[in-house]
């Protein structure tokens, strides 16, 4: 091909200054911590959330007539009035990837049909290793009625000092992406 000039076959490339099983060492250790922030995954997984209201009546158990104890089974049961059972219940079930925590925190968020302004409950707990089964309760003054139906929410657990170890939200609790 006219001005195109082949290269000499005694030029030869050469790159001494750099050490290939160096490089590859790096190449292979920056791969690794790229890689393993990108696959850390929550320690809380969220398998499943079920909003709904709950008559007193339906945590009655029959051992309760005979002890006057309420059996919540193994069944984490959580109300923002512990003393009052009817209220608005998010049952969630979780399962707990890292090591079992004496204390954290449920922290719900929720927009109500009767305000935009978010409102949040907080709840205080051991969290367990594996699979556990929460039932977070609204009750008393928390929760205007069994014909009310939060608009949003969102659950997040949160160690005594903050960090976030999983969440779980609602359609509605943010604006898609576009």
């Amino acid at each position: 091909m006219p001005g195109i000039k082949a290269m000499s076959p005694h030029l030869r490339l050469s790159f001494p200054a750099l050490n290939f099983p160096l490089m590859r060492l790096v190449l292979t250790l920056a791969l690794l911590v790229v890689t393993a922030g990108l696959s850390h995954a929550a320690e809380v997984e969220f398998v499943r959330v079920w909003p709904k209201w709950r008559d007193a009546e339906s945590f009655k158990r029959i051992s309760e007539y005979f002890d006057g104890q309420e059996n919540t089974g193994s069944q984490v049961v959580l109300r923002s009035h512990p003393e009052i059972r009817s209220g608005f219940y998010f049952l969630a079930r979780v399962a707990h990837s890292g090591p079992a925590l004496s204390a954290a925190k449920v922290v719900l968020t929720l927009i109500t049909p009767d305000s935009p302004k978010p409102k949040t409950y907080t709840f205080t707990t051991a969290l367990p290793a594996g699979d556990t089964v929460f039932n977070l309760g609204l009750t008393g003054a928390d929760w205007a009625g069994e014909n009310v139906h939060p608009v949003a929410w969102k659950i997040e657990v949160v160690t005594t000092d903050g960090r976030l170890l999983g969440t779980a939200k609602s359609f509605l609790w943010e604006k898609p992406d576009k």
